[in-house]
């Protein structure tokens, strides 16, 4: 679809009718506002709008799907934390970095445009509320207590404030971060946590021992969050009401520790995960509550997603009788369709038509081009593995997909119908924590290869029995790796 179309379409929506002359220039001037909520180990089977068995209430998300776009096969590119957020950060593939370790540094490059510094350009003003998990310079891990300003952080990517965490809530040292300086020391020591009937180690309650900050308390995060969510779109108001602002806002929640309040507890068919989700739903709520009442859902697009899939075992699913995956094999960690599949709800009647349903291919990496697009920009030569979505959240869907390949970190392919997993799918998570190893991968396998049209819960693994689409498909995933 056309460029100029589609922001004159926009511009409509924006105003009930085509402009001239100057009035057409200053409502072109209108940019919506951008809400990017991204859930922490939310399985694509989680959501009740994805999974009419789900044993999870999720009424405000199941609104937000309502009132959206809701996307059916998206995927992150990466099965974990780190690399789908450098994905969605970037719009680059992961499998493309030497190293995804974040204990040192940032492994986002210097001088990398982001989604953060590219808003600025179209002038946003930019917040990052919540995990960041794409590493800092300046965190001492063996003398914690002396953490002070940290380098190289969401500020220096493109967020004009930055309020959170370092990685996940169960990962050492526990403090808050503001902007670019701890906002109190790691100083006090905190022991191990853990769920008496966990169903394995890592899964409950758990969280390491560690240092931790007198301020910090886990069961308070998200609520700690959603507050200072609240104060940057407040400060925004006042101060800054005439220019657009970008909120991501990167919650820690429902991966562990699963904490959920008390007005919780019980309330789910899933366990201490299903209630710290219904956690995770309220908090879309109060989100989407407030731009209501504060004047601003009108012109703001809320997206929502996960960033991988959950840590979920087998046992969990028997115990509770909820598919998290929502029969997708595998869970976080693994290439199977279950790590990196996604739900993704993009959600702004005032611009796109409601209750649709979409089943184009997606990346994480494709939002860095479809907001450029959205704000006139085409990145479509530039250094980025995104393409543009636009045309189907304005209702242009065509049977030319606007993708046709997705990398999963430097382990997997999609292409079309196909999927190549170059060894086994098989993630780390699931072979050292399985309560039951019975189902673990033990044989070394070349690679798995599927038909996800016929086969999207990879039962038959075709890799031997086609080894020319086996071949082809693992030099188009070097290939695209390996290119800068």
């Amino acid at each position: 679809m056309n460029r100029t179309i589609i922001i004159l379409s926009l511009t409509i929506l924006i105003t009930g009718s085509a402009c001239t002359n100057k009035s057409e220039a200053e409502s072109a001037k209108q940019k919506p506002n951008i809400v990017f909520i991204l859930a922490d180990d939310m399985g694509f089977g989680d959501l009740a709008c994805y999974n009419g068995d789900s044993r999870i209430p999720t009424p405000h998300i199941d609104k937000l799907a309502e009132q959206g776009i809701r996307f059916t096969n998206t995927h992150a590119p990466g099965a974990w934390c780190v690399p789908s957020r450098y994905g969605l950060l970037t719009g680059r593939y992961p499998g493309r970095l030497e190293s995804l370790n974040t204990r040192s540094q940032s492994i986002i490059e210097p001088g990398r445009e982001t989604l953060a510094s590219m808003m600025k350009r179209f002038g946003y003003r930019t917040a990052c509320v919540g995990k960041w998990h794409q590493g800092f310079k300046g965190i001492d891990w063996d003398n914690p207590e002396n953490i002070d300003v940290l380098e190289d952080g969401p500020v220096e990517k493109g967020f004009d404030f930055f309020f959170g965490m370092h990685a996940s809530l169960d990962i050492p040292p526990y403090f808050y971060i503001e902007n670019d300086h701890a906002v109190q020391s790691p100083s006090l020591i905190v022991g191990d946590r853990a769920s008496v009937d966990a169903t394995s180690d890592v899964s409950g309650a758990f969280y390491r021992a560690g240092g931790i900050s007198p301020d910090f308390r886990h069961e308070e995060v998200l609520d700690m969050f959603l507050g200072k969510a609240f104060g940057f779109l407040d400060r925004h108001r006042k101060t800054h009401r005439n220019e657009p602002f970008f909120l991501y806002l990167p919650l820690t929640a429902p991966h562990t520790p699963w904490l959920p309040k008390d007005e919780f507890v019980g309330k789910s068919g899933a366990g201490e995960y299903g209630d710290f989700t219904m956690q995770v739903d309220q908090l879309v709520g109060q989100v989407m509550s407030y731009l209501k009442e504060s004047g601003q859902l009108e012109n703001t697009i809320v997206f929502f997603s996960s960033d991988n899939g959950p840590v979920w075992f087998p046992e969990d699913q028997a115990k509770y009788d909820h598919a998290s995956t929502g029969g997708l094999r595998g869970m976080k960690g693994d290439m199977w369709e279950g790590g990196s599949r996604i739900p993704f709800i993009v959600s702004a009647p005032s611009y796109f038509a409601p209750g649709r349903e979409s089943d184009q291919m997606l990346c994480f990496t494709d939002m860095m081009a479809t907001l450029a697009d959205l704000l006139g920009e085409d990145l479509s030569e530039e250094d980025f593995d995104s393409h543009s979505f636009l045309p189907v959240l304005m209702g242009q869907d065509s049977d030319n997909p606007l993708r046709s390949e997705v990398i999963i970190e430097k382990n997997a392919i999609l292409s079309g119908d196909w999927k190549l997993i170059d060894g086994s799918g098989q993630g780390g998570i699931a072979a050292r924590w399985a309560p039951d190893k019975s189902y673990i991968i033990s044989e070394d396998i070349p690679g798995e290869l599927y038909n996800l049209k016929e086969d999207l819960w990879e039962q038959s693994n075709l890799y031997d029995e086609n080894p020319e689409k086996a071949d082809e498909l693992l030099k188009k995933l070097f290939s695209i790796r390996n290119e800068n």
